[in-house]
C-alpha cells in the first residue's frame, strides 16, 4: 500500500535540481506540508548529465540576482544540511576578441559590482598570468569572475532534498504523475501510486514540462536541444600546474567562438554551443519517448569539428589529450533561453519552474523565487525576464523550435539594443504591414507583433551586421532624427498594432476598478493613466483607462503585458457579480498621429470636435469607417491615438496618409517613439516601471489618491510616505560619448554607487543624451552633478527638474 499522503499544500512535479530547490525553499519558509513527485530517481533528466558550471555572469539584472543567490547558497548548503558537496570555486575568464565584446564585459562587471560581486576586467597579460596555457595574440582582454566555478549536480540535488526532508517535506521517487484535474478549489494530482489533493501545483518537469503542462491544458513554450560536451584525459602540464598552485585553472569561456573549457580532474571539459545545432523530439518521426531519464543521445562529433579545432588552437595542450568520453544529452530551451518561473498562464494555483537551460547555476535562486510566488504572491526582485506570461499565443510549436535553435547557436551572443534577431518573425502582422514595409519600415517584434522600428531610405545599410553595435550612430540614427523632427515640426504617424486591450463592463465595474488602481477612475468621455501596485506598494502595471460609460471601460496596456495584466485583473474579480473582462487585443489596431499639423490633417477627413481637451476621447468616422479618437500622445506633441477595428484600419490609414501629404506627414517608428518619450520623462513598462520600485520611489505620487477608502498597496505606500524613500526617480542629462546609458547602468557620486539607470537614449529634439533612473534621495536635487558609468567609463550627468526636458509645461501637448 502506498504511503502517498491524501493531501498536501503544494505538489511539485519533477525531481531535478530545480524541483528539489523549490521544495527546500518552501520548507525553509515554513511550508513543510509539501510533496515532490519524481517519475524515476532524483536527478533524472537534464540534471544528471549537466556539466555543473556555476557562473554569475548575465546580461539580465534579475537573472544575475538569481545566480548570485545560488552561489551564496551553495557555499553554505553542505554544512547547513550536513551533506558532502564538491563545489569548486575556481573563478572564470571570459575572452574578448573585439571592442564590442569588451564593452559588454564592462557593463556586466558594473552590474556585478552593484550586486556586491568582484567581477573585474582583465588585460591580455592578466589573462596569461591566471591561465598560462592560453594563446592571447588575437584578444583585446577579458573578464574575470572570482565567484565562478563548478559543482556536482547530483550532490547539489541530494543536499537540497535532504534539507527539505529534514524540515518535514516529503519526496516520492518512482511515482510518475499521470494526470491532474481541478475539483472545487483544489488540484487532484493523479499518480501511479494513487491521488493526492493540494492547494498548489508546480511543473518542475524539465524537458518533460510540455508533457506535464498538457495535463493542465497548458502548451508550455519550449523545445529540446541536443547538447554535447567532451571529456579529455589528464594532461601532465595541467596536473603539475594545479598541484603547485593548489587550485584548478579558471574556467575559460571563449564566448566569441562559443564554447567553454573547464579543468576536469587534471584533464579538460570542452562544451561548445554550435551554430549547426540539432533539436530533438520535434517531429512525428522523432517522438518524445515516455521515459528518457538516464539516457543520452548517440555521439554527433561531426558538428563539433570546428569548435574542437578552435579550442585546440586557443589552448594547444588540448592537442595532446586523448578524448575519454562524450556526453550528448537533452536540455530544454524557451524561445529566449530564459527559464519559466512563476504563475502558469490561465491556470489557477498552478506554477512553473521549468525549461532551465542553465538549471544548475540558477536552481538556488529559482527555488527562492518560486517559493515567494506561491507563499507571498510576489517576488523580492522583479522577475519579468523569467515570467511564463511573457510568451503569449504567438509562441507556438514552430516558433519555439526556430527561436530555441537560434538562441542555442548564439548562446554567448551580444544583445545589442538596436538588433533584431531574424528567426520566428512575422507571427502577427498589422493590417497595414505591407504598406509600411513599402515605405522602408525596418521591423521589430513586440509580443509577436511586427512594428516598424525605423524607416530606411535608399542606400541605407539595413543588413543585420550593421545593427550589431552599442553606439547610437548606426544607419538608423539619421533616419530616426528625421522622424523625430517631423513629429516636432509637422506630423508623424506610427502604426502601432498589438496594444493589449481589455473590455471591462458590468454593474459596479467603476467601484471595483477604483479599489484596484491607486488613482481616480476617469469619467465617461475621458481617459487617464492608472497605476496598479502590489501589497508592498510596488508597481505592477500601468494602463490607460478609457471610460466609455459609467461602468464600461477599455483598459489599454503594453503589448508584452497582455497575459500578465489580464491575469492581474482577473485575480481580483468578485466571484459573484456581473463584472466581465474580455480580451479584445486582436480585434483592434491603433495609429499614433502626432505633431503640430495633426489637427489640420484630421480636420480634412473627419467631423470630430478637434478642440476637445487633452485626455478626452470621442467616436468619429474617417473614410466612412468608425474609429475612436483619443487625445493623448506618448510622443509629447499635439496628437491623437486613432483606434479602429482591424478590418477598418487600412482604409483609415490611407485616408490619414493622403490628407497628410500636404502637411509634411511622415511615418515614424518605435526607435523614434522611445526617443520622444524620454524627452517627456514618460516611463516604460518593465524598464522604468517594475516591481523593483514603489510608486513613490518612481515619482508617481500624483497618481495616488490618498483619500480613497482603499486600494491595493495603500497601507504600504502610506507607511513609506511617512518614513520617506531611500531613492527617487530622476531625469539626467548625460555628457555621454558615442553610447547612451543602457538599462541598469551604475550611478556614482564621490566614488560611491548611488543608483542605477532604468532607460537611456538620445533626445533628438533637445540634442542631448538622456537617462532616466533611480538615485539616492539626498542627491535627487535639480542641478546636482553625478556620474553615469557607461560601458566602463564614467560620464558627467546633471539631475534635471521634475519636468519634461521638451515642452516642460506641456503647452504643445495641450494646444
Amino acid at each position: 500500500m502506498s504511503d502517498l499522503p491524501e493531501n498536501a499544500r503544494v505538489v511539485i512535479i519533477g525531481g531535478g535540481v530545480v524541483g528539489a530547490s523549490s521544495l527546500y525553499h518552501l520548507a525553509k519558509a515554513g511550508w513543510t506540508d509539501c510533496v515532490l513527485l519524481e517519475k524515476n530517481e532524483l536527478t533524472a533528466g537534464s540534471t544528471w548529465h549537466a556539466a555543473g558550471n556555476i557562473p554569475t555572469f548575465s546580461n539580465s539584472w534579475s537573472i544575475m540576482n538569481m545566480q548570485r543567490y545560488s552561489t551564496d547558497l551553495y557555499r553554505r548548503l553542505g554544512a547547513e544540511v550536513d551533506y558532502p558537496m564538491d563545489y569548486h570555486v575556481s573563478g572564470s575568464i571570459r575572452l574578448g576578441h573585439s571592442r564590442e565584446r569588451m564593452q559588454e564585459f564592462e557593463r556586466v562587471a558594473a552590474m556585478g559590482r552593484y550586486q556586491g560581486m568582484n567581477i573585474d576586467m582583465m588585460s591580455v597579460d592578466e589573462i596569461r598570468s591566471r591561465y598560462p596555457f592560453v594563446e592571447t595574440h588575437d584578444l583585446q582582454g577579458g573578464l574575470y569572475d572570482p565567484g565562478d566555478g563548478d559543482i556536482d549536480p547530483a550532490q547539489l540535488t541530494q543536499a537540497l532534498a535532504k534539507g527539505a526532508r529534514d524540515m518535514g517535506a516529503r519526496i516520492f521517487r518512482f511515482c510518475p504523475v499521470t494526470g491532474a484535474r481541478r475539483k472545487g478549489d483544489q488540484w487532484v494530482v493523479e499518480t501511479a501510486q494513487g491521488e493526492i489533493r493540494c492547494e498548489y501545483v508546480v511543473n518542475a518537469a524539465g524537458y518533460y514540462a510540455r508533457e506535464v503542462g498538457k495535463m493542465f491544458g497548458r502548451d508550455v513554450p519550449m523545445m529540446v536541444m541536443s547538447h554535447q560536451y567532451l571529456l579529455f584525459d589528464d594532461i601532465p602540464e595541467i596536473e603539475a600546474w594545479s598541484r603547485e598552485a593548489g587550485t584548478k585553472l579558471p574556467l575559460l569561456r571563449d564566448v566569441d567562438s562559443s564554447y567553454y573549457l573547464r579543468q576536469e580532474q587534471y584533464g579538460l571539459n570542452l562544451g561548445p554551443y554550435e551554430r549547426n545545432c540539432r533539436a530533438h523530439w520535434i517531429s512525428p518521426d522523432d517522438p518524445m519517448p515516455e521515459d528518457f531519464s538516464f539516457q543520452l543521445f548517440p555521439d554527433d562529433l561531426d558538428r563539433l569539428e570546428w569548435y574542437l579545432e578552435d579550442a585546440a588552437a586557443r589552448v594547444p595542450l588540448l592537442q595532446t589529450a586523448g578524448l575519454s568520453k562524450v556526453i550528448n544529452g537533452p536540455i530544454p530551451y524557451t524561445p529566449d533561453g530564459n527559464p519559466l518561473i512563476g504563475p502558469m498562464p490561465g491556470v489557477p494555483n498552478a506554477f512553473e519552474a521549468c525549461v532551465f537551460t542553465f538549471g544548475i547555476c540558477q536552481a538556488g535562486g529559482a527555488g527562492k523565487v518560486l517559493a515567494e510566488w506561491i507563499i507571498e504572491g510576489q517576488t523580492e526582485w522583479d522577475m519579468w525576464a523569467v515570467d511564463p506570461r511573457r510568451f503569449t499565443d504567438f509562441a507556438d510549436h514552430d516558433y519555439c523550435i526556430e527561436k530555441g535553435m537560434e538562441v542555442y547557436g548564439h548562446e554567448y551572443a551580444m544583445h545589442f539594443p538596436h538588433h533584431q534577431w531574424p528567426a520566428g518573425r512575422n507571427r502577427k502582422l498589422s493590417p497595414v504591414h505591407q504598406q509600411i514595409a513599402d515605405m522602408g519600415a525596418q521591423f521589430g517584434a513586440y509580443n509577436g507583433w511586427e512594428r516598424a522600428d525605423w524607416f530606411a531610405m535608399e542606400g541605407d545599410d539595413t543588413c543585420e551586421a550593421a545593427s550589431e553595435r552599442w553606439d547610437r550612430h548606426g544607419p538608423w540614427f539619421t533616419r530616426v532624427r528625421e522622424e523625430c523632427h517631423a513629429v516636432r515640426d509637422a506630423a508623424g504617424i506610427l502604426d502601432l498594432p498589438g496594444f493589449s486591450r481589455f473590455r471591462l463592463s458590468g454593474t459596479g465595474a467603476r467601484d471595483w476598478l477604483s479599489r484596484l488602481m491607486t488613482g481616480s477612475v476617469p469619467k465617461p468621455g475621458r481617459i487617464g493613466l492608472a497605476y496598479f501596485s502590489d501589497e508592498s506598494g510596488r508597481i505592477v502595471s500601468e494602463m490607460s483607462v478609457m471610460a466609455l460609460d459609467e461602468d464600461l471601460f477599455f483598459l489599454i496596456t503594453a503589448a508584452g503585458a497582455q497575459w500578465h495584466d489580464l491575469e492581474w485583473l482577473q485575480r481580483y474579480l468578485p466571484e459573484n457579480g456581473d463584472i466581465e473582462i474580455v480580451d479584445m487585443t486582436t480585434e483592434f489596431s491603433c495609429h499614433i498621429l502626432s505633431g503640430p499639423k495633426s489637427r489640420e490633417i484630421l480636420a480634412q477627413i473627419c467631423d470630430a470636435d478637434l478642440q476637445l481637451s487633452w485626455l478626452s476621447h470621442q467616436t468619429t468616422r474617417i473614410a466612412e469607417r468608425y474609429c475612436q479618437l483619443v487625445r493623448v500622445s506618448f510622443a509629447g506633441e499635439l496628437g491623437w491615438e486613432i483606434h479602429s477595428k482591424c478590418a477598418d484600419t487600412a482604409v483609415i490609414f490611407e485616408a490619414v496618409m493622403g490628407a497628410g501629404q500636404a502637411h509634411g506627414l511622415k511615418p515614424f517608428g518605435m526607435f523614434a517613439l522611445d526617443a520622444l518619450r524620454l524627452e517627456k520623462n514618460y516611463r516604460s513598462w518593465k524598464r522604468d516601471l517594475s516591481t523593483d520600485y514603489t510608486l513613490l520611489e518612481a515619482g508617481l505620487d500624483r497618481f495616488i489618491k490618498w483619500d480613497k477608502p482603499e486600494f491595493i498597496g495603500k497601507s504600504a505606500l502610506a507607511e513609506q510616505r511617512l518614513q520617506g524613500v531611500a531613492k527617487r526617480f530622476v531625469t539626467l542629462v548625460v555628457d555621454a560619448g558615442r553610447c547612451d546609458a543602457p538599462y541598469m547602468s551604475t550611478l556614482w557620486h564621490e566614488g560611491e554607487i548611488v543608483g542605477e539607470t532604468t532607460s537611456g537614449g538620445w533626445g533628438h529634439r533637445v540634442d542631448k543624451s538622456i537617462a532616466l533612473g533611480m538615485l539616492r534621495t539626498d542627491l535627487a536635487v535639480p542641478g546636482n552633478p553625478i556620474e553615469v558609468e557607461i560601458f566602463g567609463e564614467r560620464f558627467k550627468a546633471i539631475v534635471q527638474q521634475d519636468k519634461p526636458l521638451w515642452d516642460p509645461e506641456n503647452a504643445r501637448l495641450r494646444s
